[in-house]
């Protein structure tokens, strides 16, 4: 999977990936140019993981009436 192309991952696969690499890392085992190599991987895996997110929260504002009874949107609230 680590050679398919970021953008056609899903945040899901993305992050399943990423969870690999970091396992991998931990170990301690891996040589260090495959290191180096496997870490550049997963510092794009978090910034595409990161940009999913984002758009997901983007997606997820509700939508207020404001005091003049014009349809706005505000960030999402879980409270």
């Amino acid at each position: 999977m680590a050679d398919t192309p970021l953008e056609q991952l899903s945040f899901e696969a993305a992050l399943s990936e990423l969870e690999k690499i970091v396992s991998q890392l931990e170990r301690g085992d891996t040589p260090l140019e495959q290191s180096i190599e496997i870490y550049e991987r997963g510092a794009s895996l978090k910034a595409h993981c990161d940009a999913k997110l984002k758009a997901a929260q983007l997606k997820v504002d509700k939508i207020v009436l404001g005091p003049d009874g014009r349809a706005d949107s505000a960030p999402f609230d879980t409270e």
